[in-house]
């Protein structure tokens, strides 16, 4: 059996072409483990957003809230209805919200693209993940003011503390951040719902109730109450198929990013194989005089493929690691649901980085299998007559 030594032997003899070789793999690992933590990033911000007994309440026909219209008149026998959940002031857990896109400016001339604006209740915090104020303050009603998330402010302008965004030429000044652990609530800026109604000069619109079920018979009966009884017959759509839909509408990201990586793994497969293939050529007569001891071709094409896959999981390694600085670093992208900008953040998981190493292994495997064929298949006589 040859062992790794020899193998660790050989590639530190080769250090320079070993040492591109890791390189050139890491670079392509470091790349495609970024494309699977961005969309990871994506998934997780709408995979959270939903809670499995929550309701969005919208007009029969409707998918979108930015298309609903609801009387206030429903919205306020909705948020009376008997099984909804209750706070610790025991009051329902329920917000009528009205939703509006804005088309604003981003920062450093980056052109312009649509801002979701969503007009809020006091419940409607309790009805988001890990609601809270990380910086300014929260809102104040009836007097014109607004928050975000601190990831948006940086993305557009006039959303940073202290500015003004203009809502129908109403100023909304910004005093504070907040976080919703991470779900699509970060990518939208809120205002009281009277103060945005008042702006929009629409002063009874609601777009949708946002209601949470105590327990889950209640919310199943709560939706088909909601979507049968002739008082409503409303669409309620179960929040984490919402976003689930949402979700489905980013997958031209998915299927974006995998060609890309596809690509990438080609041509770092034969950046391995053009090393291989170099190390047989040089190792020539050492394939010869392994054969003429005794070794079989099985144990030398065992060892020039663990070399090949030893140098793509360094490289893979390498390239993983590289990707850890942006781990939780903020970015955005178009919300193909609303065409809205959505922001999120790379995650870089025990799932996302295994991907990256099961592709720095695929790509060792099918780049050392030729070259490692090409050593085996050598005549004993002609590999002894190489210099």
């Amino acid at each position: 059996m040859i062992s790794v030594q020899y193998i660790l032997r050989n590639m530190a003899a080769r250090w320079v072409s070993t040492l591109m070789t890791v390189l050139a793999i890491g670079l392509v690992v470091w790349a495609s483990v970024l494309t699977f933590g961005l969309i990871d990033g994506l998934d997780y911000t709408l995979r959270v957003t939903g809670d499995p007994l929550d309701l969005i309440v919208l007009r029969m026909g409707t998918t979108e809230e930015t298309a609903s219209t609801l009387t206030p008149q429903a919205a306020n026998d909705l948020m009376n209805l008997s099984g909804i959940g209750r706070d610790s002031q025991d009051q329902p857990l329920a917000a009528a919200e009205h939703v509006t896109i804005l088309t604003k400016p981003r920062r450093a001339n980056g052109g312009t693209t649509n801002l979701i604006v969503r007009g809020i209740e006091p419940m409607s915090r309790n009805l988001r993940p890990d609601f809270r104020i990380v910086q300014g303050r929260d809102i104040t009603p009836g007097v014109n003011e607004a928050i975000t998330s601190e990831s948006m402010a940086r993305r557009f302008e006039n959303l940073a503390l202290g500015e003004k965004l203009e809502i129908n030429k109403v100023p909304f000044q910004i005093v504070g951040y907040f976080v919703a652990g991470g779900s699509s609530a970060e990518s939208e800026v809120w205002v009281d719902r009277r103060d945005l109604t008042s702006a929009r000069r629409t002063p009874e619109a609601i777009s949708i109730v946002n209601l949470r079920a105590v327990d889950e018979a209640a919310f199943g009966q709560l939706r088909e109450q909601i979507e049968k009884d002739e008082r409503f017959r409303l669409n309620a759509m179960l929040e984490k198929d919402y976003f689930e839909k949402q979700m489905n509408a980013s997958a031209l990201l998915r299927i974006v990013g995998t060609i890309i990586a596809g690509f990438l793994t080609v041509g770092a497969m034969f950046a391995a194989a053009n090393t291989m293939y170099a190390a047989v050529a040089q190792r020539a007569r050492e394939i010869g005089t392994l054969r003429a001891i005794g070794f079989p071709s099985s144990r030398i094409l065992t060892s020039f493929l663990g070399e090949s896959l030893l140098l793509c999981l360094l490289g893979g390694i390498v390239g993983c690691l590289a990707t850890l600085p942006f781990h939780g670093l903020s970015t955005g992208t178009l919300n193909f649901s609303t065409f809205s900008e959505m922001t999120f953040a790379f995650r870089f998981g025990w799932p996302v980085l295994l991907q990256g190493i099961l592709l720095s292994l695929i790509m060792g495997a099918l780049g050392g299998l030729f070259p490692a064929v090409r050593a085996v298949r050598m005549r004993i006589v002609d590999a002894l007559r190489q210099v």
